[in-house]
């Protein structure tokens, strides 16, 4: 059996978060940047809790016009005080419910940035690390955060169960009518494929190598619930199990 970490990106004002939760093992939950305020991080925490899922820090640019999907110019000092200032804005949520804060994984423009900028790779990891060395980083295979983030602080490498790949490893850009995979059945053959087969093939027709620890899910995907519920159904017909 193929066992992998199930993770989706909640508290972002879908408010989908009670339907979701039962499905997943991990969640991302967004800390004020791109999304989110205190009231919402309470109540997605307290479901977490409930669930048993595995909680984490979901900063972004704060940027909520555009949803943390463009870039921002900022400084390395700017950037990691956003960073810092939106785990702690989760953390005191977190330790306020007697929870564990579990890991962090950066959102939209921010994480696909870090993919391939170092610099920006390098701020995200010095702003976790100097919070707490026990948090797991989330980061895309392949990309420089999961190449910076060795040997200074724990990591899970990611892949997304409903978005498509281009051959160097980026996803394909939401701009593009392919970006997203919200076929439950589409989705269940991506993962079969990077869990099973330890490929992705992309929207170019190449099958590329990848080596996972977690899927995402992301909540605002509107098919979401029903890939979920289908993934469950399924996985067990492929040996792949969730936790």
């Amino acid at each position: 059996m193929n066992q992998i970490d199930l993770n989706c990106d909640v508290g972002e004002g879908i408010e989908n978060e009670a339907v979701l939760m039962p499905f997943i093992s991990s969640c991302n939950i967004a800390c004020g940047g791109h999304a989110g305020d205190a009231e919402t991080m309470r109540k997605v925490i307290e479901l977490a809790a409930i669930h048993n899922v595995k909680i984490g820090a979901h900063p972004g640019y704060e940027d909520k016009e555009n949803f943390g999907r463009v870039v921002l110019t900022l400084s390395r000092k700017q950037l990691k005080e956003s960073i810092q200032k939106q785990i702690h804005a989760l953390r005191k949520e977190v330790d306020a419910q007697g929870q564990r804060l579990h890991h962090v994984k950066p959102h939209g423009a921010l994480y696909n940035k870090a993919a391939v900028d170092m610099d920006t790779a390098e701020v995200i990891v010095e702003a976790i690390a100097e919070m707490d060395t026990s948090l797991v980083v989330y980061a895309p295979y392949g990309s420089l955060l999961s190449q910076v983030v060795k040997g200074i602080l724990p990591a899970k490498i990611e892949g997304f169960a409903d978005r498509n790949y281009n051959n160097d490893y980026t996803l394909v850009s939401r701009s593009f009518e392919n970006a997203i995979i919200d076929s439950p059945k589409s989705v269940m053959d991506h993962v079969e494929r990077m869990v099973c087969k330890h490929q992705i093939t992309t929207i170019q027709g190449s099958n590329i190598e990848v080596q996972l620890d977690t899927l995402c899910v992301h909540g605002d995907t509107k098919t979401a619930q029903a890939i979920l519920s289908y993934l469950h159904k399924m996985a067990p017909l492929h040996q792949i199990s969730f936790s």
